[in-house]
Formats: structure tokens, C-alpha cells, sequence
């Protein structure tokens, strides 16, 4: 193991220092792992400072800013402090920043550039400048190339600085295509950081960066040690609690993840007081939890979590950074609920809220188009299909036009279930196939449906067992334990006269769902198959 960079380890455990009144009244030290990076600043703010790098590293953004600020408080001279603060306001893997964040992440840097600093510091500073400059002619892509370009320099610049070799494993995720069959950046990240894992093992980003570029169907396994390890680096961090459950939902260990998510929740709700996008770890957990539950069959929980997201609302100042997100989630959830439920009717009776932004109000109509299929109303998935490229043009004019990017793929889904409404069967399976290969190459999210067991259904639907059965164990393979998914296996393979096959796909959804009371007609055949033999 080579020898320690550049100073000894910073413990933030130790390091608990408070930011203002309100963490003085909380008196709790905090959790946030170990971090080693040392500036050239008044030594009085270097603790404070590495706090700020390891909230930075799970992404609790709000209170980076916070502590980066505290540091140019109290040192005014110090580039590293406005350079932390202008990292703060890029989220890599989140969201794009607004105009006026790019605005004042160049300021920043400005001010960056006039302060105290090593040739190492400006480094770090000319790299990130490459992300805020020329904000109005150059789009986000290129300069999340950029920037990821640059923090390689850094890297070459600086062999022995093991901070900057995760910040640049960072930037290649935040760089990487949206549709690389191949996870190119991400497979270079994991190498990277893996390596990096053997000499910090309670560093925050490298198990949080290793989640996140493995967070898909074909790399989803190599990242179970850091999921099981990234939590109790980070406990303080609601995200970091969280963060271990995109892999234990893409391996579908649903206990793990329900766990796994109720503890960011409580971590969530003891920050809220203090920072306002608590909200967002707190949704997002409750997203995963809705799915979860209704893979063990636990509908009265899932429900729950229907009706507490349709309860919040935005908090003044949090327009920006909630309202897509909340608006989004406000409406999923009601529609992952009943489809997942197979209940074709309550999702096409789904409405959308009024003044919700055209992209939040998509999914209700995703929802009913995938209801009309099953329910053969060719009529209706028309006119779903025809309200959601009404929103897709909206959002195409509106203040985040890339959005609309992201509408393609659930379009395609819907056409499929309106040709399947319509009677255009093959040409239904082909467009649904053509969007499951897509989503096995390049993954999917981890709470959407999959569109291979869509397939799968349509396809048994239509008394083609026998291919069914296929599709439903290639989409069981990427999304393992998911509780349509072992149901559909089952019910082919008794269309198929495979009795022995529909039983363990029976028993391991009767194992998935123990110990819950559910009145699910799926788990009543199960049981009464297993009774049987």
C-alpha cells in the first residue's frame, strides 16, 4: 500500500464543527466519513472546510454551500472556499444548473482566482472553470466534457492527490453518454475507485461514486460492497443512508431496500429543520419505498406513500430545485401503484393535477395508455398518446427544453400499447421489443417498470406462451424478484403445461412476500399451487 498523500487523515466523525445557532442547539456530531484534503487557508478553517468536501461527496449540496461559505466568512482570502462554493452548485448526476446558478458559480470562480492559493488549488479552479465558462454559448454536454477533461489534468498534475482522482471518477459519470451500451465512463470510474477503495475504505465518494456507476442491469453486482458499506461511512447524510438501495432494487433485495430507505427518511426528517432540500431525500426514499412494497405484495404501505406524496407541498425557496421533481413524483406514484396492481381501470380514470409543469403531468398520461392496452381500448390510448406529445412540445418550449429528451423512450412504450389497443399486434411486440433491448443495454430507472415484462405480458395476453415465458426470464435476469415478473414466469409456464417451473417461480414469490398480510389474487394461486404439491 503506497504511503499516505499529502497529510494524514481529516476523521469528519471527529470533526463535527457547527455552522450556525441552529446546529449549536442540535449538539450532534456528525458521521460523514474520512476525507484528506488540505488548503493552503487559515488553519482555523481547514476541518470546517474538509466538511464541506465530504458533504460535497453525498451530495448534500445545501449544506456544502453552507460550510464553504462559513470558510470565506472567516477567511476571506482563501480560492478554496469560492471554489467549493461554485461546486456546490453543480450536481453532477441531479440536474442541470439554472442560468442564474451559472452565473454565480463564474463569480465565484472570479473571486476563486484572487485569492490565496497553491499551484495545486488552481488547479482544481481552472478545471472547474472549464464547466462555468462561456455559459451562454456553450451547452451543458460539453462542458460536463470539459470539466471532465480538465479534472483529468488535474489528476496528472497531482499522482499523489487521491481526492482528485475521485472528484475526475465523478466528472466521467457526469459526462457520460446518456445511451452508451458499452458504460465506457462508468467502467472507468469503477476502476478507478475501486482501487482507490482498497487504500480509504471509509471514504464517502468512493463507495457513493461507485454506486452510482454501476447503477445498471450489467454492473449492478459489483457495486453490493459499497451499497453495503456506504451507509455506515455516512450515517449523518440522508442521501448516503439512502444511496445503497439503487443497488439493492436493481438486485431486487427488497428488505434490504425498504430498510435502507426508511433510515434515510429518519436521517431526512432531522435535517428538514434546518435544510430545505431535505424534502428531496425524503421523496425520493419514499419513491423507492412505493416500489419496493408492492414487489413483497404489500399494497397498504405502497398506498401510504401514495397518499403522504400527494400531501407535500414545495417550501418557500425550494421552487426551483423541488417542484419538477414533487410535481413528477405526485404523479407516479398513483400510476405505479394501480399498474402495478393490475388495476387497468383505476389507471385510466387517472387525472392529473391542475397547473402541474407539463413534464411533472406526463406519467398520468403514460399510465393510461398503458391501461387502454391491456384493457384494448384502442380509443383511449389514442388520446393519451395524443395529451402526451401535446406535453412534449410544451416542454420542448419551455425553460428546460432537454426534458423532452427524456419523454422519448415512455412515448414509445405508449405507441406500443396503442398499437396493441388497436389491433396492430406484431407491430406492438416489435416496438416494445426494439425499447426492452434498449433498456437491457443501457439500463432503465430503478423504480420504472421494465418494458421486457411489459412485453412478456402482451405476448401471454395473446396466447403466445411459449415466447412469453422466454421475455419473462430475460427480464428477470435484469430485474430479478420483481413480483409481476415471477407471476407472469408462473402463469406461462402453467400455459405451457410446466408445473415444476411454475411452482419456483411461485415459491420464490410466496418467500419474497412472507410475513405479509396482502389480499393479492396472485399470492392466493401461489399458495394454493404450493398446497397442492
Amino acid at each position: 500500500m503506497k504511503a499516505k498523500p499529502l497529510s494524514r487523515f481529516l476523521l469528519i466523525a471527529l470533526l463535527a464543527t457547527p455552522l450556525s445557532a441552529a446546529d449549536d442547539q442540535h449538539q450532534a456530531q456528525e458521521s460523514l466519513g474520512s476525507v484528506s484534503f488540505p488548503i493552503s487557508c487559515a488553519p482555523a478553517v481547514q476541518s470546517t472546510f474538509t466538511r464541506g468536501v465530504a458533504l460535497l461527496y453525498s451530495f448534500e449540496y445545501e449544506q456544502a454551500q453552507q460550510a464553504f461559505r462559513t470558510v470565506a466568512r472567516t477567511d476571506p482570502a482563501c480560492a478554496m472556499a469560492y471554489w467549493g462554493q461554485a461546486m456546490s452548485l453543480y450536481h453532477p448526476l441531479w440536474n442541470r444548473p439554472s442560468k442564474a446558478a451559472l452565473e454565480e458559480g463564474a463569480q465565484l470562480l472570479t473571486q476563486a482566482r484572487g485569492g490565496k492559493s497553491t499551484p495545486r488549488e488552481r488547479d482544481y479552479i481552472q478545471a472547474l472553470g472549464a464547466f462555468y465558462s462561456n455559459t451562454d454559448t456553450i451547452d451543458h454536454p460539453k462542458r460536463a466534457n470539459a470539466y471532465c477533461e480538465a479534472m483529468r489534468g488535474v489528476t496528472e498534475r497531482n499522482p499523489g492527490d487521491r481526492e482528485a482522482q475521485v472528484f475526475y471518477a465523478l466528472s466521467l459519470l457526469g459526462s457520460a453518454p446518456e445511451n452508451d451500451p458499452n458504460h465506457s465512463n462508468e467502467r472507468q470510474a469503477v476502476e478507478i475507485l475501486t482501487k482507490l477503495m482498497e487504500e480509504e475504505p471509509t471514504h464517502p465518494g468512493i463507495a457513493h461514486y461507485i454506486i452510482h456507476a454501476s447503477d445498471n442491469p450489467q454492473m449492478a453486482s459489483l457495486a453490493l460492497p459499497a451499497a453495503r458499506r456506504y451507509a455506515a461511512i455516512a450515517p449523518a447524510s440522508a442521501h448516503a443512508v439512502h444511496m445503497p438501495s439503487h443497488i439493492f432494487a436493481r438486485l431486487g433485495l427488497w428488505q434490504d431496500d425498504i430498510q435502507s430507505n426508511l433510515a434515510a427518511i429518519r436521517v431526512a426528517d432531522q435535517m428538514a429543520e434546518m435544510h430545505m432540500h431535505a424534502m428531496h431525500h425524503r421523496v425520493h426514499s419514499m419513491d423507492f419505498l412505493e416500489y419496493a412494497y408492492l414487489q413483497i405484495g404489500d399494497d397498504a404501505k405502497a398506498r401510504q406513500e401514495v397518499e403522504e406524496v400527494e400531501k407535500l407541498k414545495l417550501m418557500q425557496g425550494d421552487e426551483d430545485f423541488m417542484q419538477e421533481y414533487l410535481e413528477t413524483r405526485q404523479s407516479t406514484f398513483p400510476v405505479v401503484y394501480a399498474i402495478e396492481r393490475r388495476q387497468w381501470t383505476e389507471a385510466l380514470h387517472l387525472e392529473p393535477r391542475e397547473d402541474a409543469l407539463p413534464y411533472a403531468v406526463a406519467p398520468i398520461y403514460w399510465g393510461r395508455a398503458v391501461a387502454a392496452g391491456h384493457l384494448r381500448d384502442a380509443r383511449a390510448a389514442a388520446d393519451a398518446l395524443k395529451r402526451y406529445d401535446e406535453l412534449v412540445l410544451k416542454t420542448q418550449k419551455g425553460s428546460k427544453p432537454y426534458l423532452a429528451e427524456g419523454m422519448q423512450q415512455p412515448r414509445k412504450v405508449m405507441a406500443a400499447w396503442a398499437d396493441y389497443a388497436a389491433g396492430r399486434q406484431e407491430q406492438a411486440v416489435g416496438a416494445l421489443e426494439a425499447v426492452a433491448t434498449e433498456q437491457d443495454k443501457v439500463g432503465k430507472g430503478e423504480t420504472d417498470l421494465p418494458a421486457r415484462e411489459m412485453l412478456a405480458d402482451m405476448l401471454l395476453e395473446s396466447g403466445h406462451a411459449d415466447e412469453a415465458l422466454a421475455q419473462y426470464e430475460i427480464s428477470l435476469s435484469t430485474d430479478p424478484n420483481r413480483f409481476n415478473g415471477l407471476y407472469g414466469a408462473a402463469q406461462a409456464a402453467i400455459a405451457l403445461q410446466q408445473k415444476d417451473k411454475a411452482a419456483s417461480y411461485y415459491a420464490q414469490l410466496l418467500k419474497n412476500c412472507n410475513g405479509i398480510r396482502s389480499d393479492r389474487p396472485e399470492l392466493e394461486q401461489a399458495r394454493t399451487l404450493a398446497a397442492a404439491k
